[in-house]
């Protein structure tokens, strides 16, 4: 029996070997590793190693790959209840006939993993707005962030939006609440910015444009503008100016959270772009609970 997969933009440069275990649940390395090699998994219909990254639209083949099913129990697909498709359609900036795009609620993956189960993807697969298609993820938005997000409808618009992300010429604008009071004003953010693949250390160049909007002794609203796309390149760049952003859990100072920030206090909230020579400019309102701490702070917007 064969099993094919297209990866989209959300594993792109991911290693084969995470994706499996990302996409069909914790399956041991040897197998993967013996599988490979015997051509059991295969990637373009060619035979790779499990160190091999793969790119957006890759075509992953399974054959006769034996893996025990009880691995899979954690891979299920979520099923929305209609209440949750209704809540999620009532996000919707835009509706045309080859994407979509929403004002992300803030504790939602795109995708579900092993350690989320409720996703986008999944909750709009069910939605009379794919009936006739199906839900196409072509670029990240962390979990806890909230804001403008687009989904495709159709594999050529996929593949369009992803190249036009990969390219830069997308042109992102976040706003986060910040802890303490920025120096500069305004500027841009070089980094190099640690990572790890499985033991592997890995560092990337990060690239932020920056302007403060308001700012006082207590906190920062800051706009942020990146130019490069690292995982969670935002929230380490502030955390590592020793500011890291409210609600932040993961990138925080040992005092920086006592219960008054549930939410990560970072929102997507403008996207622009251009198809065929038509601007596209999408602008998502910021959340009730980033009003009130921007009033609790005294910052102005």
């Amino acid at each position: 029996m064969k099993k094919s997969f297209i990866v989209d933009s959300t594993y792109n440069d991911m290693r084969i070997d995470r994706w499996l275990r990302h996409s069909l649940g914790k399956i041991p390395q040897g197998l993967i590793e013996k599988s490979l090699r015997s051509g059991k998994i295969k990637l373009n219909k060619k035979k790779i190693k499990s160190s091999y990254k793969i790119k957006t639209n890759d075509k992953i083949e399974l054959f006769n790959f034996n893996f025990d099913e009880k691995i899979l129990k954690n891979k299920i697909r979520f099923n929305p209840t209609k209440e949750i498709i209704k809540s999620n359609e009532n996000l919707i900036i835009e509706n045309n006939e080859n994407f979509i795009v929403l004002n992300k609620s803030s504790g939602i993956s795109v995708q579900g993993g092993t350690k989320s189960k409720k996703n986008l993807v999944d909750i709009f697969a069910k939605s009379e707005i794919f009936k006739d298609s199906k839900p196409y993820s072509v670029h990240r938005l962390d979990k806890d962030t909230s804001g403008v997000f687009i989904i495709a409808k159709n594999r050529e618009s996929a593949q369009l939006l992803t190249s036009l992300f990969r390219l830069r010429k997308v042109h992102k604008t976040y706003l986060a609440i910040c802890h303490g009071e920025l120096q500069k004003n305004s500027g841009e953010w070089n980094d190099r910015l640690i990572r790890y693949d499985g033991d592997k250390k890995i560092i990337e160049n990060a690239k932020t444009i920056f302007k403060v909007i308001d700012k006082n002794s207590e906190a920062s609203l800051v706009e942020l503008k990146p130019i490069t796309g690292r995982k969670h390149q935002l929230r380490k760049q502030l955390y590592a100016l020793g500011q890291p952003i409210f609600g932040d859990i993961k990138y925080k100072l040992s005092n920086s959270n006592k219960g008054i920030n549930k939410n990560l206090m970072l929102h997507s909230y403008q996207i622009r772009f251009m198809i065929n020579n038509i601007k596209h400019t999408y602008t998502a309102l910021l959340p009730d609970y980033f009003r009130k701490l921007l009033k609790a702070k005294r910052l102005n917007f």
